[in-house]
């Protein structure tokens, strides 16, 4: 019977906003992203994590807006939990929302587009 798991995971990264209508000098955050996923069987809990774990190592200590996924646009939570998400999707998983949190008040929730 398929089951939700839901994994979180803390990671630091720096950013800046410099578009049109929305700027900001360059700060850092300590950020954290929660993605739950539907899986068939536990036996598939350990290519979430390291699908997870992969996306936070492109994350953490960078700078986001100098990242392919962030080009073109400010990297805000909502653009976070979007890549996160597509990075999911792209292993295999099949994601029921991802949260991205840049603030303990500021936090961000994407879910696949619906069929």
């Amino acid at each position: 019977m398929p089951f939700i798991l839901s994994l979180r995971r803390p990671f630091v990264a720096d950013h800046f906003h410099d578009l049109p209508g929305f700027q900001e000098e360059r700060h850092g955050h300590n950020w954290e992203v929660e993605a739950a996923v539907e899986l068939d069987s536990e036996a598939q809990e350990p290519a979430f994590a390291a699908s997870l774990d992969a996306w936070v190592k492109a994350m953490d200590y960078r700078l986001l807006n100098a990242l392919p996924a962030c080009e073109g646009r400010n990297p805000t939570a909502e653009v976070l939990a979007e890549r996160a998400l597509r990075h999911l999707q792209a292993d295999g998983l099949r994601p029921g929302w991802v949260k991205v949190r840049e603030k303990a008040n500021y936090w961000a929730l994407c879910r696949p587009d619906a069929p």
